[in-house]
């Protein structure tokens, strides 16, 4: 039999080589893997036309995941910037690149982009359509919004985020709770200006299951956006957003039951204290699927250091259940970040992706750190260079104010307490004082 996707593989007990090759990643029975799959609580991104594709599992029992948002816009249509950005994501082992560009004949970076990627690729078509379709937003139909979304399956994209959950109801809530930021998702924005310019339903809500037929045609995983996740803490955890999500819960459960894969995308901006309860919130009201959260950022006055206050979030929220971070650069709410903003964005986010499946006990996640720590026992600085997220940098810092001593860094010079130790357990004397000084002895 041929499969359309993972998930009816999956059901129908058969094993495709995106499971075998997931299985091998993460350190875990293949047939686990299967029924992980075949239940929805594992989504395995996998278009069909996708053909560099290295296979990443996304959800329960697996490695956090982390995605990277780039593309071209109006403001910046360097394609070969934004390919710089790719390489960069693509070294540092970022297991997923979300292409959000909104400018131009945007297919051309976007074929390119998945012909050479090995990671899963991701868009979101509202973003796309105005420019596409080449019409103004009130001139789009329901039909063409689905015209767009069969643009990007046929070319090879492996995930969509869909703000199907953005109805008529969800926005009667909206209205009712006077938030202070609204709406800040752009795709939830441009969906609900044209549900109230034209009068309409959300077309990807009313034409769900034909939006479903498409992915399924191409094994796309559907991201099921929030279009009304929280943009400031104080509008966390409102009926507006556990309404949607409430809906996303249903939409979750219509997909499986046509064979298409399913993501839940999360908060948000959230304070700490409510991190946990929204994550299991959200596992048991979209019945164990996957949960991709953007932070969630803990704290509204941290421009500039945005990649932090979403990176304790983010560690945070894993640590709970989460299993997709989307990654923030420091120029989150201030400006498009450039390759150096990139490169925070994403050691920031592995950080904490690293830490919390560190928390959960994922099979292996302790090994590099106890490498590591072996490492700094024996001052093996270039193990440790190898070791390191960020190796460019780390030994940058090191070289930038050597000792002339490999053994030692400038932190603690000669009373490196790794030093001091093996010298003392290999039998041997500490000298701390330079050999011309004579302190026993003062003028």
């Amino acid at each position: 039999m041929n499969y359309k996707t993972q998930m009816q593989a999956a059901k129908s007990g058969n094993v495709t080589k995106e499971m075998l090759l997931v299985a091998k990643k993460e350190h875990i029975p293949v047939e686990q893997l299967r029924q992980l799959v075949s239940a929805g609580q594992v989504a395995i991104p996998a278009n069909i036309n996708h053909t560099s594709l290295s296979a990443e599992g996304i959800g329960n029992g697996l490695r956090t995941k982390i995605n990277v948002n780039l593309g071209i816009s109006g403001d910046c249509k360097d394609y070969s910037a934004e390919m710089e950005k790719v390489d960069l994501a693509i070294k540092f082992g970022c297991e997923s690149i979300m292409d959000l560009s909104n400018y131009g004949k945007t297919n051309v970076f976007r074929k390119e982009l998945i012909a050479m990627s090995p990671a899963i690729i991701g868009t979101v078509p509202m973003y796309d359509a105005i420019g596409y379709l080449d019409k103004d937003l009130t001139d789009i139909t329901a039909q063409d919004f689905l015209k767009v979304v069969e643009s990007h399956a046929r070319e090879g994209v492996d995930f969509m985020t869909i703000h199907a959950g953005i109805n008529r109801r969800a926005i009667e809530l909206f209205m009712r709770e006077e938030r202070i930021t609204n709406i800040v998702s752009r795709g939830g924005s441009l969906l609900f200006a044209w549900m109230e310019m034209t009068g309409n339903e959300n077309p990807f809500f009313e034409y769900y299951d034909d939006l479903l037929e498409i992915l399924r045609e191409y094994d796309v995983t559907i991201s099921l956006g929030d279009a009304l996740r929280p943009g400031s803490i104080a509008d966390a955890s409102d009926a507006a957003q556990l309404g949607e999500l409430i809906e996303l819960g249903n939409l979750t459960k219509r997909a499986w039951d046509r064979d298409v894969q399913v993501i839940v995308e999360g908060p948000g901006h959230m304070a700490i204290d409510e991190i946990a309860a929204n994550m299991t919130m959200q596992k048991r009201l979209c019945h164990g699927a996957p949960f991709y959260v953007l932070g969630p950022i803990v704290t509204d006055i941290a421009p500039g250091y945005d990649h932090i206050t979403s990176a304790i979030g983010g560690a945070i929220a894993a640590t709970h259940g989460a299993d997709f971070l989307c990654y923030v650069t420091p120029a989150e709410h201030l400006r498009l970040p450039d390759l150096d903003d990139v490169r925070e964005g994403i050691i920031a986010s592995k950080i904490a992706a690293h830490s919390a499946d560190i928390a959960k006990g994922i099979p292996n996640a302790r090994d590099i750190d106890n490498k590591m720590s072996a490492a700094r026992q024996r001052l093996d600085w270039e193990e440790m260079f190898e070791l390191a997220l960020d190796s460019e940098k780390a030994r940058r810092y090191y070289e930038s104010s050597s000792l002339g001593d490999n053994n030692r860094c400038s932190m603690c010079g000669k009373m490196c307490a790794m030093h001091t130790t093996n010298q003392i357990l290999e039998g041997k004397k500490v000298e701390l004082l330079p050999e011309q000084e004579d302190c026993g002895k003062r003028d």
